[in-house]
């Protein structure tokens, strides 16, 4: 189970990775571009590689302490990602509700954040949250 959770981990980290990196590259960072706060962002980003890389070294080592860590991580990591989610609905709403011709290239960067990026990155994180959990408790094994 704890290398289905680095899986699982590994791609969730991919897809936030694309959707970084867009949100960087359409000037998210830049004040007045983003609905999404800066902090929230990189705190996001920040602790979930550090998560990662605490749970890595769960899995090397097998040692609880680093499980619950790592999982102690993944709270506010969701808790950010629920928030940017909140907040990236309605830029979603507004671009489906334009009509084609209407859109322009200025506005929210996350406004280029593909749907299915946006949700398998947040299904994948899901999955590797109860994971991580059913590990840090012992179920199915290590």
């Amino acid at each position: 189970m704890a290398i289905a959770a680095l899986i699982t981990w590994v791609i969730t980290a991919l897809g936030g990775f694309y959707m970084l990196g867009t949100w960087l590259s359409r000037a998210g960072a830049k004040a007045g571009n983003s609905r999404l706060p800066v902090p929230v962002v990189f705190g996001h980003f920040a602790l979930a590689a550090v998560g990662l890389v605490v749970w890595i070294g769960y899995v090397i080592t097998d040692k609880d302490v680093l499980a619950w860590t790592a999982f102690g991580l993944l709270v506010p990591v969701a808790l950010l990602g629920f928030t940017m989610l909140a907040r990236w609905i309605p830029v979603y709403r507004a671009r489906a509700a334009a009509p084609a011709a209407a859109e322009e290239q200025s506005g929210p960067a996350e406004r280029y954040f593909p749907v299915p990026v946006v949700a398998g990155h947040g299904l994948f994180a899901v999955v590797t949250v109860v994971l991580v959990l059913l590990t840090a408790l012992g179920i199915g094994g290590s």
